[in-house]
């Protein structure tokens, strides 16, 4: 059996249980942290104690944040009368990047898995009920396209239409670059459902 220093053990299992980050993973990383010199350690330590003291949630969004409205729902260049609804922080993220969309976000924090025990009590739908005012144009259901993620997009969709406010959800097809014949059924079945004209 190979021995492993217990400080060396210890900071891989940490790393082990990181999303994503499996053993042989978690092992690359803590023998990369050892071979930094220790002031590049000593940041890479307090960039975490940092975010765990200084980040708190956005109590009108619930997206991460260090200030309290979070930067995007505070300004006055965002769309207030567009709200789009996402899964997890890391949604707004990817939707940032993009450029493209001006409007403001919900996060709910999760999605809706009956199999886990995640119901809407569970997530912040009570907290996305009091934003919709009669200025709102639109909500957009940004959900991922997963089981979930659908019972999700379903949920919402039925409790916002009664309130008399457009909700739409994101397109579903085929990705730029790719190929018909490697794309799965469902996709290619939806993309040829929700074709638009040319």
């Amino acid at each position: 059996m190979l021995y492993i220093s217990d400080s060396l053990n210890q900071l891989i299992e940490e790393f082990g249980q990181l999303p994503g980050i499996g053993r042989k993973s978690a092992q690359r990383l803590a023998l990369y942290i050892l071979k930094l010199p220790k002031e590049d350690v000593l940041k890479i330590a307090q960039a975490l104690v940092n975010v765990k003291e200084k980040m708190m949630y956005c109590s009108i969004c619930w997206n991460f944040t260090e200030t309290d409205p979070c930067g995007i729902c505070n300004s006055n260049k965002r769309d207030t009368n567009t709200i789009c609804v996402v899964e997890e922080p890391n949604d707004v993220l990817a939707l940032e990047k993009t450029n493209e969309y001006k409007g403001v976000y919900h996060v709910l924090g999760g999605s809706l898995s009956p199999l886990e025990g995640i119901g809407p009590d569970d997530l912040k739908v009570k907290e996305l009920l009091p934003r919709i005012r009669p200025e709102i144009e639109e909500i957009i259901l940004a959900l991922n396209p997963n089981i979930e993620g659908e019972a999700t997009t379903i949920y919402l969709s039925r409790l916002l239409m009664p309130l008399g406010v457009k909700v739409s959800r994101l397109a579903r097809g085929l990705p730029i670059g790719g190929d018909l014949e490697f794309v799965d059924e469902a996709t290619l079945a939806r993309a040829l459902h929700s074709r638009v004209a040319v």
